[in-house]
């Protein structure tokens, strides 16, 4: 599953990233923000009144908003 469709509240771990399919400047700002292979995540929340976009990721102790387009560009299962 990707990481977009992931229920709010469920950690899960990142398995794979599509770096290909991301704008390089982006996927160096998510790698930056520890969103890479291996990474222990969670859905926080999804956008205002349940939109697509922003989904807040919690990452360790911090919590990144990223669009859609990234989160499905992420492989994850479920913990």
């Amino acid at each position: 599953m990707t990481l977009d469709v992931l229920p709010v509240g469920q950690a899960a771990r990142i398995i794979a990233v599509d770096w290909d399919s991301l704008v390089s400047e982006e996927a160096r700002r998510l790698q930056a923000l520890g969103l890479e292979e291996g990474a222990s995540v969670k859905v926080s929340h999804r956008g205002v009144l349940g939109g697509a976009d922003p989904i807040a990721i919690t990452v360790g102790r911090m919590i990144v908003a990223v669009r859609r387009v990234h989160a499905a560009a992420m492989q994850v299962e479920a913990l």
